[in-house]
C-alpha cells in the first residue's frame, strides 16, 4: 500500500520462517522484555539472526461484509477523477480507501472522498457499524497504524441516514470538509449496513464542487497501475485461524506468519472496471480473527512480539507500524498499538512487546486470542514471534 511494501516475499526471511531451531532468548534480553511496557521497542540483540519453527494453523473463511479496497492506482494523477465503482447489495459492507493527491503539474489543493449511491426503487437505510478516518496527511504509517486502532475500537452507531433512488451522498460526512494538499494520503476504513443496492465510488476533484456531485459526472474509472495493494470487490473479509496444536513453552521459540502471499495467499476479487481477476496483494483490510491454545510444562511464561522482518529488502521497508487486538496477560487486553512508545520499529534488533502471559499455577491449558489485521504502508509479512520466557 505504499509503493513496493507488497511484492512477494520468497519465505526465507532471517528470522521469521523456517525448521525448528534453538534460538533462545538471552538473560538480559528476557529481563527487558520484562521490565518493558506494553507496546514499547526492546532490542534483542542476535535473537532475529537465526530461524524460528513456525506455527501451523487452520484457516477458515468467516461469514463477513462485502469487502472493497481503493488502492489502484493508489496516487491519483488526474486533477477530476473515479478511482474506483463497484456495486454492493443490501447488507453490510466494508470499504478500504487509501489513496493519494497526486496531482502535481501544478500542484493543487484535491478533495478524495467515497460516496454511495442508490440504485434501488426505495429508500435506502444506510447505518455506520465500524467508522475510521484519517485527516489527510504525508504520514503513511502514522494512517495505518491509528487507522486500525479507530476501527478496532469503533462501535455501531445509533443514527442511520436514508438516501433516495438515485440520490448520490458522501459515505464519510466528516472527510468531505477535509482538503488533500499534493502527496498527501487520504485514508479511510468503514463498514456499514445498507438495506438496497448501491454504487460505491472513490472520487477525487476540485474542492469547490465536491464529491458527490463529482461522481454523478464522471462516467469513466481510472486504468488500474497494477502496482499497489489492488482495488476491486473481494470474496473474503474475514479470517478465523487457529494454530493447529497446544504450543508448549518447553518448546521453544516459535513465529505464526500470516499475509505473507504464499503460506497465506492473497485474496482474490474482481474489478468492475476492467471486469478481470483481482488481487488483494497484501490482503490489507482483511480481520484475521486468531486463537492460540498454550500451556506451560516448564514452568515458563510466554512473551509475544513481533518485528519488522522486511526491513533489509528495500528503502519503502525501512519501518513498520501496526495495530492489534490482544488478550489479557501481564497487561489489560485491548487495542494496542504497535510500537506504542513511537511512530514506527525499524529493525532488528528490534522487536516490539505485544503482550506477555504468565503461566497457569497448575499447568493448565490457557486460550491467547488475537484480532489482526496487515498494516497500512508497512511491507509483509509482520510476523508474530512467541518466545518462553522466565517470569522472575
Amino acid at each position: 500500500m505504499k509503493r513496493n511494501s507488497v511484492l512477494a516475499l520468497s519465505l526465507l526471511l532471517a528470522g521469521s520462517l523456517g525448521s525448528a531451531s534453538a534460538q533462545t532468548l538471552q538473560p538480559a534480553s528476557a529481563q527487558a522484555l520484562l521490565k518493558a511496557k506494553q507496546g514499547s521497542i526492546v532490542e534483542l540483540p542476535g535473537f532475529f539472526s537465526g530461524k524460528f519453527q513456525d506455527l501451523q494453523y487452520k484457516k477458515m473463511v468467516l461469514p463477513g461484509p462485502q469487502y472493497i479496497i481503493s488502492d489502484d492506482p493508489e496516487y491519483i494523477r488526474v486533477p477530476e477523477a473515479v478511482a474506483l465503482r463497484e456495486a454492493v447489495q443490501p447488507g453490510s459492507v466494508r470499504v478500504y480507501m487509501y489513496n493519494v493527491n497526486g496531482v502535481k503539474e501544478p500542484k493543487m489543493d484535491r478533495r478524495i472522498n467515497t460516496v454511495i449511491k442508490n440504485t434501488g426503487d426505495q429508500k435506502m437505510t444506510l447505518r455506520m457499524l465500524k467508522y475510521s478516518s484519517q485527516k489527510p496527511t504525508t504520514n503513511y504509517f502514522g494512517a495505518g497504524k491509528n487507522g486500525l486502532a479507530d476501527y478496532f475500537k469503533a462501535k455501531p452507531e445509533s443514527r442511520s441516514r436514508t438516501i433516495k433512488p438515485g440520490q448520490t451522498v458522501v459515505l464519510d460526512e466528516a472527510m468531505e470538509k477535509r482538503v488533500a494538499k499534493y502527496d498527501e494520503l487520504v485514508h479511510g476504513f468503514y463498514e456499514f449496513v445498507i438495506d438496497q443496492p448501491g454504487l460505491i465510488s472513490v472520487v477525487q476533484t476540485s474542492p469547490e464542487k465536491g464529491t458527490a456531485k463529482a461522481s454523478e459526472q464522471i462516467d469513466t474509472v481510472l486504468s488500474s497501475r497494477h502496482s499497489n495493494a489492488g482495488r476491486g470487490i473481494f470474496g473474503v473479509s474475514n479470517y478465523q485461524v487457529n494454530i493447529s496444536e497446544v504450543f508448549d513453552t518447553k518448546n521453544g521459540v516459535a513465529a505464526l506468519t500470516i499475509a505473507d502471499g504464499n503460506l497465506d495467499p492473497w485474496v482474490l476479487g474482481q474489478d468492475a472496471a476492467t471486469g478481470k481477476i483481482a488481487t488483494l496483494a497484501g490482503n490489507y483490510g482483511v480481520i484475521y480473527n486468531i486463537e492460540m491454545k498454550w500451556k506451560s510444562t516448564d514452568g515458563k511464561g510466554l512473551a509475544l512480539v513481533t518485528w519488522n522482518a522486511r526491513s533489509a529488502d528495500n528503502k519503502w521497508c525501512g519501518g513498520m507500524a501496526n495495530t492489534m487486538v490482544v488478550s489479557e496477560g501481564k497487561f489489560k487486553g485491548g487495542v494496542i498499538q504497535l510500537p506504542a512508545d513511537r511512530l514506527t520499529t525499524k529493525a532488528a534488533p528490534e522487536a516490539v512487546l505485544v503482550q506477555i502471559f504468565p503461566p497457569a499455577k497448575n499447568g493448565e491449558e490457557q486460550t491467547i486470542r488475537m484480532t489482526y489485521s496487515p498494516p497500512g504502508a508497512s511491507c509483509l509479512p509482520t510476523p508474530l514471534v512467541f518466545i518462553p520466557i522466565d517470569m522472575e
